[in-house]
Parts: C-alpha cells; sequence; structure tokens
C-alpha cells in the first residue's frame, strides 16, 4: 500500500510568479523542489552555460593541464582509460576528441565487465606499458585505484585521474582517514580538499571541465569543444544524476545541440530508435538512448558504443546503431525472463516473507543483475539482492528503497563478501557460493525495517482542480524541464473522481484509457501505462476514485486535446 502526502512547502508564491512572470502553480513548484531565494530561482529557470563554474576550481585541475600541455607539446603517447557504462564511454569520447583536436598522440582503452571488471586493473596497465604509452588519464574511474596507480607509477607512467565518485577512506576512531591515490593530479569534485561549487557532476562532465581548461591554457578557443555537451547531457541522465545546479544547464544545452547532432552515430541511433527528433527529452536519453548505449557494456564490449560515437561515414553509423538496438531488444528479453524467474521463486518459497530479498539466479547474465533488482524492487517495494553465478563464486547487485542504507548493511556483514562496495541506495558484491544462504539469513537477520519503512511515499505537489488545466499551463510547465531525478516531472492529484468508460488499448493490450469526472461535472480523458488489468478490475468495482497524475497535450490526426497521465490510484 503507499502513503500519499502533499508538498505542503510554505513561500510568497504570488510575488515569486510577480517576479517571474509565471503563474503561482508554478512558482509553489519550484518552491517544492527547494529552490529557495532570488538567485536560486533565476538560475534554475535562466541559467546558461555562461553561468558554469570555471573547471579550474578543482583541486588538480591546474596540475592535470599542465602536465598534459607539456606531454602534447612533446608529442609523448596517451592513453585514456574509461569505463564500460554510459558515463564511461562518454566521458572516454569527450577526452579522445579533446586532447586530438589539440594534436595529442592519443588512443583509447575500456576494461571489459566480465574479464576485467570496474576500474583500473594491473592488466590495463601492464598493455599500456606494452604499447608505450607515456601517460594514462582515466575517467569516471580511478579514484579508489590507489594499489594500480602505485604499480603504474612504480613502471614510469605518468597517471592522471579524473573521476566523480565519493573517495574511499579508512574510519580512525571517528576521524575519515581520506585514500586519495599517488596519482600525477586527481580531478575529483568529491575530494574533500575540492573547492569546487557544485558536487554532483558525472564522470563525463569533469572529463568535459578537463578539456575546456587545456584550450584555455593552450591558447585555443574553449567554445570549439561546446559540441560534447551533448555528450555531457547523455551521460548525466544516462548515469542517473540529480538534474539541479550546473547538471541542469548541461542537460538542457545539451538537449538542445543533441536535436541538431552532428555526430553520425548519434544521429543514426536517434534515428533507428524511432525518436522524434524535435521532441527529443530526457526521457529519450534515459529509457531509449541509454540503454542501447549501456547495452554493449554489459552483453558485448563497450568499445562498441565508443565505435559508434566515433563513427565518420552514415554506413558504418547506421551499421553501429542497429547492432547496439538489437543488442539492447535481447537485453530486454533477458531482463523479461529474469524477472519472471525472480518474481516466481518470491512467490512460491519463504522468500516472501523476507524484508531483504536475496533473489539467486545463478543462470542470470552477470551484466543485468541490477536490472532485475530495480525491477523487483519497484514490485515489491523491498531491498533487494540478485545474485547470479560467475567466473569465479557468485556475483551480484542490489538496490534498495529510501528508508535502507545498503551500503551500511552491507558493512555489517562484510566478512561473508569477497569484494564489496556501493551507497545508500545501490550496491555490487562478491562472494563464495557456499554464503549465498548465511548471507540471505544475516541481512534480514540485521535488518530493522518496519512496516512503515515498507510503504512507498508518493509525494504530491499540489491538488489540482480540472479547470485549472489549460494549454497554457501545459506549455508553462516546461520551463521547469528537464525532468529526471533531482527534478521530478510534477505531480498533481484529484480526489473523488468518477470513472467512465475504462477501456484497455493498444497491440500489446498495455494502455488502459478512460474519462474522468470531478464532482462538479467536469471532465478529462486519462490514459494509465501500469499494470491495466489491475487497475482496470478496481475501477470497474469502485467507481469513485483518487488519482495523481500529470497534464499533456495529446496530438492526433491533426487534434490537440487536453490529457491526463495517470501515475497512481487508490
Amino acid at each position: 500500500m503507499e502513503r500519499w502526502y502533499i508538498t505542503m512547502k510554505k513561500a510568497d508564491f504570488n510575488a515569486i510568479a510577480e517576479t517571474y512572470h509565471i503563474s503561482p502553480i508554478l512558482a509553489r513548484l519550484i518552491r517544492n523542489r527547494d529552490i529557495i531565494g532570488n538567485e536560486a530561482v533565476d538560475f534554475y529557470l535562466n541559467g546558461t552555460i555562461a553561468d558554469l563554474y570555471d573547471g579550474m576550481l578543482m583541486k588538480d585541475m591546474d596540475r592535470a593541464v599542465e602536465i598534459l600541455s607539456e606531454k602534447i607539446r612533446e608529442e609523448k603517447r596517451i592513453r585514456v582509460i574509461g569505463d564500460y557504462d554510459i558515463d564511461g564511454v562518454n566521458a572516454t569520447y569527450i577526452l579522445q576528441e579533446g586532447l586530438s583536436g589539440l594534436g595529442a598522440d592519443v588512443d583509447t582503452d575500456i576494461p571489459d565487465r566480465i574479464k576485467d571488471g570496474y576500474g583500473l586493473n594491473r592488466a590495463l596497465i601492464d598493455r599500456a606499458i606494452d604499447d608505450g604509452i607515456d601517460t594514462i588519464i582515466t575517467c569516471d574511474n580511478g579514484i579508489a585505484a590507489t594499489d594500480e596507480i602505485a604499480y603504474g607509477k612504480a613502471h614510469g607512467l605518468t597517471i592522471i585521474v579524473t573521476d566523480h565518485h565519493e573517495v574511499p577512506y579508512i574510519d580512525m576512531d571517528g576521524e575519515k582517514e581520506y585514500l586519495i591515490p599517488q596519482a600525477d593530479a586527481v580531478v575529483d569534485v568529491h575530494r574533500p580538499d575540492c573547492g569546487y561549487p557544485f558536487k554532483g557532476l558525472c564522470g563525463a562532465a569533469v572529463a568535459y571541465k578537463l578539456v575546456e581548461a587545456l584550450f584555455n591554457v593552450m591558447q585555443r578557443d574553449p567554445e570549439d569543444v561546446d559540441y560534447l555537451m551533448e555528450n555531457v547531457a547523455i551521460a548525466t541522465v544516462g548515469d542517473v544524476m540529480d538534474l539541479t545546479g550546473e547538471n541542469r544547464i548541461f542537460v538542457k544545452q545539451g538537449l538542445e545541440m543533441l536535436k541538431r547532432t552532428q555526430n553520425p552515430g548519434l544521429q543514426a541511433l536517434i534515428e533507428c530508435t524511432g525518436i522524434d527528433v524535435e521532441r527529443l527529452n530526457a526521457y529519450h536519453i534515459g529509457f531509449i538512448l541509454g540503454p542501447c548505449i549501456n547495452a554493449s557494456g554489459r552483453l558485448d564490449t563497450a568499445k562498441r558504443a565508443l565505435e559508434l560515437l566515433n563513427a565518420r561515414t552514415r554506413r558504418d553509423a547506421v551499421m553501429l546503431a542497429e547492432d547496439l538496438k538489437a543488442l539492447n531488444d535481447s537485453r530486454k528479453e533477458m531482463t523479461e525472463r529474469g524477472v519472471a524467474k525472480a518474481v516466481e521463486l518470491i512467490e512460491t518459497t519463504s522468500l516472501k516473507d523476507d524484508r531483504v530479498l536475496v533473489i539467486y539466479l545463478p543462470d542470470c547474465h552477470e551484466s543485468i543483475a541490477g536490472i532485475i533488482a530495480g525491477r523487483i524492487r519497484e514490485r515489491y517495494y523491498r531491498p533487494v539482492f540478485v545474485l547470479t553465478k560467475a567466473e569465479e563464486g557468485v556475483k551480484g547487485s542490489g538496490r534498495s528503497i529510501e528508508a535502507y542504507d545498503m551500503f551500511g548493511q552491507m558493512c555489517r556483514c562484510r566478512a561473508l563478501f569477497t569484494k564489496f562496495g556501493g551507497h545508500r541506495l545501490a550496491a555490487g558484491l562478491s562472494l563464495e557460493e557456499e554464503n549465498v544462504r548465511r548471507f540471505r539469513e544475516t541481512i534480514n537477520a540485521l535488518c530493522d525495517l518496519t512496516e512503515e519503512d515498507l510503504q512507498e511515499k508518493v509525494s504530491i505537489d499540489m491538488r489540482l482542480p480540472f479547470p485549472y488545466i489549460t494549454e497554457e499551463l501545459i506549455r508553462e510547465l516546461e520551463l521547469l524541464e528537464p525532468f529526471g531525478k533531482g527534478n521530478p516531472r510534477p505531480l498533481f492529484a484529484e480526489r473523488n473522481l468518477r470513472v467512465i468508460c475504462p477501456q484497455i488499448f493498444g497491440k500489446n493490450r498495455n494502455v488502459l484509457k478512460c474519462r474522468l469526472e470531478d464532482e462538479q461535472g467536469s471532465q478529462m480523458e486519462a490514459v494509465y501505462f501500469g499494470d491495466v488489468e489491475t487497475c482496470l478490475k478496481a475501477m470497474k468495482e469502485k467507481k469513485i476514485m483518487s488519482f495523481t497524475y500529470y497534464p499533456s497535450i495529446n496530438e492526433y490526426m491533426g487534434q490537440r486535446t487536453l490529457q491526463l497521465t495517470i501515475v497512481n490510484y487508490q
């Protein structure tokens, strides 16, 4: 059962509305997103590229730029080592493009998810040494690779780290002792000694800041690399960063650039996935383009996704885009099978009584364990670990709920793991097969979640009666875009609505359509895309219900109609 509550944050909505020429409804929605004070509201509504911070404010950025400008002048061989996800691939591409644009002798390497695992390892360093590389730059990894970097340094490599992950630390009697690797430069906004004002950047954004600073120092026009902002936007949304502060500008600007992209690979991917380029928004990155780019790192090699970004001819681009789409389609099928198997296990065994679900699917591809865990968490609203059989032992991914600090709880049974890491809401782990049962028992024995914790909270922006819903309001809501984590799409609610003519449509029978009527007799068209069979049953039984929704304009055969998309119902 969900718990609905209306966000009741206070402000002088009429004054905000007057200052910024917006409606009081929009003023309330902005306040609900904790945007407070004139400067913050102005940045939120009107921020542009000119408002981005100077990358030189990052600790060690000056050292990184100085080293690289010298290496470029000396024609030393540079290798960019990224990561196999959407952020790592785009960060790698940004550094490769930026450096080669300055005349550097640069190539790239990306670890293999199954063979190499995450981040910098000795094999990658040995490969660089064998290839006569002088300097390694990491992106979207490196901050935790203390031993590997020491090994590379001992073999005479120059190493620059660019990353956005938390710095590992040891707890010394309540004091944190941070373990910063001994690289030649370490650029990471999460360094405790980094004074950069915005800490929410993804790896690709940090890479972009480095390229921009390098162009400045080498007396080239940094505007020459503005086009790479589309890659920062893709990585920011794809890596699920908060769409606040600088990220909001990166994504807003990057989406506009993506609509007119000159990159043959991205053009081909947009076309072959059937996206209407004029309506391209953050949703399309998060749920259509992003999964295709990620699929190559999951089921093949992320180098395929990098090849797509590097494609020079239309023919190569189309071929690579179709490959990635096909990989993602097979990833979707594998995910559906995995989810069905997990649900069956939960429903037919004692698993369903557990507060923390530990599901062992030995035959599942390890790269989709996290996606399956996320889907099961949505369905049961409990913390979930999905474990799979790996080359050595068992590997797994976890996805958590708001009230459960997953990484904190795993630290309490760390002796069971051969390797683990993560944060409050997501984690990865490796363990011996014989410890799977003990892990399930221990993590549940440690769990102190209450019944209330296990009720999903639905945060509603405000009640919005039907007469307020106009084309003008819907157009105004677009000022709040891009929507995503940290800047959710506004959610409205209305109660005591009569449901008229509910029916299921669509060739896959996955759309429910109906009309909703309020107590004053105003009617609105509505659609629902969730579990349509269950919803239809509730509508036929209840007739009068409460709904949360967001409004939009439905264009069909030249006709424009106002329409509600139902999100939750009671």
